[in-house]
């Protein structure tokens, strides 16, 4: 009896390889997934309204120094932050966030300075 062949004899002659061939598709994988559709890159964003920006922008002034500047910022923060609504309600424009952020600042500063300037002034007449 001869002794079983190696499976590697460097004596044997050269065979090409076998051409690589895809593996088959594991049975029951992706079938119950859906196609991945990657995310839209070109989305337009409304441009941001400039009322909206402004009214945040002087509600802020209004905390730091809305006492000193007899309330004028946090007056302007709620009229810029009603413009800012009006530009913002249709979604042609962008910002409504901010708007409402400087509305809160602005009229959490205005009532009290209102009711500090109606004492000033009540106590004056007297």
């Amino acid at each position: 009896m001869n002794p079983p062949e190696h499976p590697y004899n460097p004596a044997a002659p050269k065979q090409p390889l076998p051409a690589w061939q895809p593996a088959a598709p594991y049975p029951g994988g992706a079938q119950g997934f859906p196609p991945f559709h990657p995310p839209q890159v070109n989305v337009h964003i409304p441009p941001t309204s400039g009322s909206a920006t402004a009214s945040l922008v002087f509600g802020i002034l209004g905390i730091l120094g809305g006492w000193c500047l007899f309330a004028i910022p946090c007056f302007l923060a709620v009229v810029f932050g009603h413009i800012g609504l009006a530009q913002t309600s249709g979604g042609r424009r962008g910002g409504r966030g901010l708007a409402v952020a400087g509305l809160i600042l602005g009229y959490l500063f205005v009532i009290p300075a209102l009711l500090i300037a109606l004492g000033v002034a009540g106590a004056l007449k007297r």
